[in-house]
C-alpha cells in the first residue's frame, strides 16, 4: 500500500444565525447556544421566555448539520464530534468570535454578552468563555456542567469576573447532581462563585426559570 497521509485544510463556511429583538438601542446581547440534534432557530423558540424590551437574542447554529431520523425528515446541527476533537473545538470557538464581531459590524450592537448554553451547547460555551477572545459578562449553564478537561485554572482570571450560573432539573439523568456539585468544587477551588439553580423536570430549559434568570 502506497504511504498515505492526513492533513488539515480551512476552508470557508456559512453560518445560519437567528436574531430575535432590535439591535438599535439594546441594552442587553444573549448569544444563546442550542443542544445537541436542535437547531438555532429551535433554541431562539425555547428561549422566548428571556425575550423583553432591550435585549438582544442571538442563537448561532452549529456548522455540522446532520438528519436526525435516517437519510431524512427534521435537521438537527452538532458543535462537534470526538472525531479530530481539538481541530473542532478550535474551529468552534473561531467561528463564535467571528460571530460577535458579526454582532458589533452588522448589527451595530458592542456590548458584552451574556452567553447561556443547553446541554452541548453548554461545554461549547465554557469553551468559547474560556478560549475565545471575546469575555461574556455572564455565563448560564443549563443541563450539563464544566467540560471535564477544560483547565479552568490556566484561564481563572478570564473567568474571574464573569458570573456564572447552572441550571439543572432534579430529574435530569444527563446533568446529574454529582457532576453539578463536582463543578461547584472545582470553581471554590479556584475561589471562583457559581449560583446553581434548580428546578422540579428533567433535560430541558425551564420557561418559568428563563424568565427569573
Amino acid at each position: 500500500m502506497e504511504a498515505r497521509t492526513s492533513h488539515d485544510l480551512r476552508v470557508q463556511r456559512t453560518a445560519r444565525i437567528e436574531v430575535a429583538g432590535e439591535a438599535r438601542g439594546a441594552r442587553e446581547l444573549w448569544i444563546v447556544l442550542h443542544g445537541y440534534a436542535q437547531t438555532a432557530s429551535e433554541m431562539l423558540t425555547a428561549c422566548a421566555p428571556l425575550a423583553r424590551e432591550g435585549r438582544l437574542l442571538v442563537a448561532p447554529e452549529a456548522l455540522s448539520r446532520f438528519y436526525r431520523r435516517g437519510s431524512s425528515g427534521p435537521i438537527g446541527a452538532s458543535w462537534m464530534t470526538r472525531e479530530a476533537r481539538e481541530r473542532e473545538i478550535a474551529d468552534y470557538v473561531a467561528y463564535l468570535d467571528d460571530v460577535a464581531h458579526w454582532i458589533r459590524r452588522e448589527l451595530g450592537c458592542d456590548l458584552a454578552p451574556t452567553v447561556l448554553g443547553f446541554s452541548q451547547g453548554v461545554a461549547t460555551a465554557w469553551r468559547w468563555a474560556a478560549l475565545g477572545s471575546v469575555r461574556p459578562q455572564r455565563l448560564i449553564a443549563c443541563g450539563a456542567g464544566i467540560p471535564p478537561d477544560l483547565d479552568l485554572a490556566a484561564v481563572r482570571e478570564k473567568l474571574a469576573h464573569v458570573g456564572l450560573d447552572f441550571v439543572r432539573g432534579v430529574e435530569d439523568s444527563y446533568h446529574t447532581a454529582e457532576w453539578a456539585e463536582r463543578d461547584r468544587e472545582r470553581l471554590a477551588a479556584l475561589d471562583l462563585a457559581c449560583h446553581l439553580h434548580e428546578f422540579v423536570g428533567g433535560h430541558e430549559l425551564p420557561p418559568d426559570l428563563l424568565r427569573a434568570l
